[in-house]
């Protein structure tokens, strides 16, 4: 039997400028990831009271990150789902405008409380607008194109996670606090213009009924399962009530979702996608390896300025070599895949992930700082060759009418790791560290003794304002040190693992864009209507 090459999916309108496109997606892309990095170097100036700062507290401080984490992750499934059936664009267009909205009310707010209340305003702009993105890319590249456009979508989230501490530094310097809220506004604007101009419309032709139980235990379920990772990671301890009490409803939640989900006639999401071996073997690792560099994010910047003395902005810098290496890689990973296949792709990024953790369980404090250079490489170029060609298989299992969803599922699993990250490696620095100090802090006054136990900037703060306190730094250091220690050799065994599950249960083979056997659902059921016509 003969059969005629598939006609391209994509109108030729729309193909000529999908790079355009691919531009204008990444602005969006840009603006959200790059929030979250940025706030972090703001956070020292917001505490300091009125008129500087708003005098917020350390509770403050965290719920201004958290607020926007728990909205964003809660509706991330929900805001795919909408946009595969409402139009993704829309979607698209109506987080941009509430993020900017958001982004310059946060950028005004008169008190920690509403700064609160504005970033979780911006949890929604966020949470819309993340899965149109990828879901948008599936729908104006043709198979062939997507491993690379995909990889330039990775890249540039590692770059905007890198090249927020920079922005946040020069900012805080030459500005006011709400600057780094206010600098989301322009890209927005020109974002917004540029995709009523250039971006199409696209939705699931037949996406059914809605199903409002199923998004409401969703939404229940990740709200109420993160806010107990995140309490549980702000304790240090996961045993007590506010921590264990909102992750089991949230797990409970779940999995009344999934039950309900596989009896319902019209899913919000059909969790036999699971029984596809490539599909959740993807989102696992996707989850895993944001797990483990959340040690990285929670230790190095740390390291970089308490323990090696550089500033804000030289840490920010410092983390430019991990974004650099994903930009350069990630465009260029379909190469590898299509030379060694998925399976050795990704377990070798993994692989050199856990390297780069390698290095960091062996720094000490006086290590050349070309070392960071170097395991900054070594992590990007591995993530690089992990997350584009995970991604593509992730969206590639399933019908391009529901990229949405497989977009969400992909981000979802992505927060609820990266989550989870911060949560367990967090607890772990913190008590591995008090464990550390504790026979050094026994000198101190009974009051001080918890307080200086927190963390090293604690112990450092309160080493600057007792009498003597010099003799506390460098314990304090080697302490620190430590805990770095073990929780880079708790990310090296995660990585690992991570490479297992990706060596044994992605293909072997080189995977085209198509999902499994290299083909798409309409061109499988085209040949088989092709050769019952034969027949």
């Amino acid at each position: 039997m003969t059969t005629a090459a598939a006609p391209p999916r994509v109108p030729e309108a729309i193909h000529r400028r999908r790079w355009a496109i691919l531009g204008t997606l990444l602005l969006a892309l840009l603006v959200v990831v790059l929030d979250n990095s940025i706030l972090n170097v703001a956070m020292k100036t917001i505490a300091t009271p009125a008129p500087v700062g708003l005098g917020a507290t350390q509770s403050d401080l965290e719920w201004s990150i958290n607020s926007y984490t728990l909205v964003f992750a809660g509706l991330l499934f929900t805001s795919g789902l909408l946009g595969d059936r409402f139009g993704r664009k829309r979607a698209l267009l109506a987080g941009m405008a509430v993020f900017g909205i958001a982004s310059l009310l946060s950028a005004l707010a008169a008190s920690p409380g509403e700064l609160i209340g504005y970033r979780a305003l911006m949890g929604v702009g966020g949470a819309l607008a993340m899965p149109a993105t990828l879901a948008i890319i599936m729908n104006v590249f043709e198979r062939s194109e997507q491993p690379k456009a995909i990889g330039i979508w990775a890249g540039a989230v590692g770059l905007a996670i890198a090249i927020g501490p920079i922005t946040g530094g020069l900012l805080i310097e030459h500005f006011w606090w709400g600057s780094v809220f206010l600098v989301n506004v322009p890209i927005v604007v020109v974002a917004v213009i540029a995709m009523v101009i250039l971006v199409p419309e696209s939705k699931d032709p037949n996406p059914g009924r809605m199903d409002p139980v199923g998004v409401l235990l969703s939404i229940v379920g990740l709200v109420a399962l993160i806010y107990g990772i995140i309490k549980g990671g702000e304790l240090a301890d996961f045993t007590v009530a506010e921590a264990w009490a909102p992750t089991l409803v949230g797990v409970v939640a779940l999995a009344a979702f999934v039950w309900f989900e596989r009896r319902t006639p019209f899913p919000a999401l059909d969790v036999t996608w699971f029984r596809d071996k490539v599909f959740s073997a993807s989102v696992v690792v996707v989850g895993v390896i944001f797990f483990a560099l959340m040690g990285v994010s929670f230790f190095g910047v740390f390291y970089i300025q308490s323990v090696r003395g550089y500033s804000a902005l030289q840490a920010g810098m410092l983390m430019l070599p991990m974004a650099a290496a994903q930009l350069l890689f990630a465009p260029r990973a379909r190469l590898v895949v299509d030379r060694l296949g998925v399976a050795a792709t990704a377990a070798g990024g993994m692989l050199l992930v856990a390297l780069g953790f390698v290095g960091y369980a062996v720094l000490t404090a006086t290590s050349p700082i070309w070392v960071l250079i170097v395991l900054g490489l070594v992590m990007g170029a591995g993530m690089a060759h992990v997350m584009p060609p995970v991604t593509v298989a992730i969206m590639a299992s399933l019908p391009r009418e529901k990229a949405g969803a497989g977009s969400a599922v992909n981000n979802t699993f992505r927060q609820v790791g990266g989550s989870l990250g911060v949560a367990v490696l967090g607890a772990v620095l913190s008590t591995t560290y008090r464990d550390g100090m504790a026979d050094t802090l026994t000198h101190l006054p009974e009051g001080l003794r918890d307080k200086a136990g927190e963390s090293l900037e604690a112990t450092l703060a309160i080493a600057d304002r007792l009498p003597g306190g010099q003799a506390l730094i460098t314990p304090a250091k080697d302490s620190f040190i430590h805990a770095m220690h073990v929780v880079a050799s708790l990310s090296v065994g995660v990585s690992v693992i991570g490479a297992a599950v990706a060596w044994f249960l992605l293909p072997r083979r080189s995977a085209a864009p198509a999902g499994p056997g290299g083909q798409v659902p309409e061109q499988r059921g085209q040949e088989r209507e092709a050769a019952a016509a034969d027949a």
